[in-house]
């Protein structure tokens, strides 16, 4: 198995982009951070550990990478892959 996975593909298999055609317009639109860094392309690495932001149905996703899959599974597989930190965010109150 490879220790990384490209963005597009990751969003896909993970199923939090419909199509994989939709995941790369997110990436090369600017929309979305790997650890911090604004990415620009569909085609950039991810590995266990990286932490991605980007919008979502209206609101700001951020997950942390668990796992890399090998393939677009049923929704419980691909949800093992990641940890949705969103709500740990959304719960801080300002200046926390």
């Amino acid at each position: 198995m490879a220790d990384t996975i490209r963005l597009d593909k990751f969003l896909w298999f993970v199923r939090l982009a419909k199509t994989r055609s939709f995941a790369q317009e997110v990436a090369e639109a600017r929309h979305l951070r790997i650890d911090g860094r604004v990415i620009e392309k569909a085609a950039a690495c991810v590995r266990v550990g990286n932490t991605l932001t980007f919008p979502l149905h209206g609101r700001v996703r951020v997950i942390r990478v668990l796992a890399l899959p090998v393939r677009r599974g049923p929704a419980p597989e691909a949800q093992a892959c990641y940890a949705d930190l969103t709500e740990n965010v959304s719960q801080q109150a300002p200046g926390d």
